[in-house]
Formats: structure tokens, sequence, C-alpha cells
């Protein structure tokens, strides 16, 4: 029997590195990316421990499912980053104004 490739290992890489180049918009994108690669490399882990024999990209599930752990850690931190520079500078209000007087310096 000819060895096949796991099903989402190539959609999960896909997500892991989208995750990646995302995780600088408030880190909310690349948790979201990074737990759905991680779910699908799960899924697809499962599906290899059953069969190991008929898969072939094990390697490439591996690597996938480290980039998204890190995906999602770096997410983690960000969102974490985020949540503590609006609140060290009053909240989200305080927030708003310094970002509406920011953009009337900038108009000037």
């Amino acid at each position: 029997m000819e060895q096949q490739k796991l099903p989402n290992v190539t959609l999960a890489l896909v997500l892991a590195i989208l995750g990646f180049v995302c995780c600088c918009l408030g880190g909310l994108p690349g948790i979201i990316l990074g737990g759905i690669a991680l779910f699908l490399t799960s899924k697809d882990e499962k599906t290899y421990q059953a069969n190991p024999q008929d898969y072939s990209n094990y390697s490439t599930l591996k690597t996938t499912k480290t980039v998204s752990i890190i995906v999602l850690v770096i997410g983690v931190l960000y969102l974490a980053y985020s949540i503590y520079g609006v609140m060290s500078i009053g909240g989200w209000d305080a927030y708003m104004e310094q970002v509406q007087m920011m953009s009337e310096q900038f108009s000037q």
C-alpha cells in the first residue's frame, strides 16, 4: 500500500504561518489562527498514531505543531502586552483620548 499524506497538515501550516504574521495585530488573530492550526495538528496526530505506516509527512506535522505553539505563545504575550498598555494609561477612554490627540497633532 502506498503511503499518503496526512489530510490537514498543509492547511494547518498555512494557518500557523498566517497566525505568525498576524500576531502584530493585537495578538488575537494569531491566537485564533494558531489555535485552529494546533487543533488540526492534534487531529492529524491521532490519525497518524492509529496507522503510522500509512502516512509519510509526520515530520511536517511535528514542525507545524511547533510553529502553532510558538504562534499561540507570541499571540498571548502580545495580547497581554496590549492590554497592559491600555490599562497603564488609565483605561480605554484615556487611550482613545490619547489617540485622538495624536491624530490631531499629525493633521496640523
